[in-house]
């Protein structure tokens, strides 16, 4: 009887135990796949706004990244429009919060950049306006590379973190030497030196960065 009782006890622990790992699998795939649909969505809105400003030399168009998170939320909620709800992870949680705190605070900044640089522009000679702007593409590459360092702890995924702290440190240092500036106008001419540096070159490293922290860790755990 009482070998039978240990039976039944190891019994379901055994199922307690599959049941537990069947749903943090689907946890896992659930939060891969708004992982990947925003890694898409940003990669294309990126590209997309530099190809914009490349043909148009007019930086107006970064006003399009405000619209990302409202693309991403539909655009995750029709690739699971035929999944079944998930119930809630503390992983899942935390790269959520991550991505959600890393919005609010670049989209403030870059608001606010953006009314400062307006401001500044139409109140101040053009010597005094040069040296106050402020560049928020620096900012936002250093905010994203700790993002991505942020999940790859999360996600116990030792080259994430290094792609984040690589990406982030390393994205700001050049941009704050100007050395895409410095390198493009070096190479091409003027009609094509404002386009891309404005906006080729940060969609590509926006859409880099966004491969590696968003849609490659996306997949991965999506297609676990």
């Amino acid at each position: 009887m009482e070998e039978n009782s240990n039976m039944t006890a190891e019994r379901s622990l055994e199922i307690i135990t599959q049941q537990i790992e069947q749903s943090r699998q689907v946890v896992a795939k659930d939060t891969g796949l708004t992982l990947y649909v925003a890694g898409l969505c940003t990669m294309g809105i990126a590209i997309l706004i530099g190809l914009c400003i490349f043909f148009t030399a007019n930086t107006a168009f970064y006003l399009l990244y405000i619209a990302l998170p409202v693309i991403i939320y539909f655009a995750d909620r029709y690739a699971k429009r035929n999944h079944p709800k998930v119930p809630a992870s503390f992983v899942g949680t935390m790269v959520d919060k991550t991505w959600q705190t890393f919005g609010i605070f670049v989209l403030s900044f870059f608001v606010f950049a953006f009314l400062y640089n307006s401001f500044m522009a139409r109140t101040e000679s053009y010597e005094v306006c040069s040296r106050l702007l402020i560049d928020p593409f620096r900012i936002i590459l250093l905010l994203m590379g700790m993002a991505i360092t942020i999940n790859g702890y999360t996600l116990k995924s030792r080259w994430m973190v290094w792609c984040g702290i690589i990406g982030g440190i390393g994205g700001f240092i050049w941009e704050s030497f100007y050395v895409t500036e410095t390198i493009v106008g070096r190479l091409f001419p003027i009609s094509d030196a404002v386009g891309i540096a404005n906006g080729l070159i940060p969609g590509i490293v926006i859409a880099v960065l966004a491969f590696v922290g968003l849609t490659l860790p996306g997949m991965k755990l999506k297609n676990k």
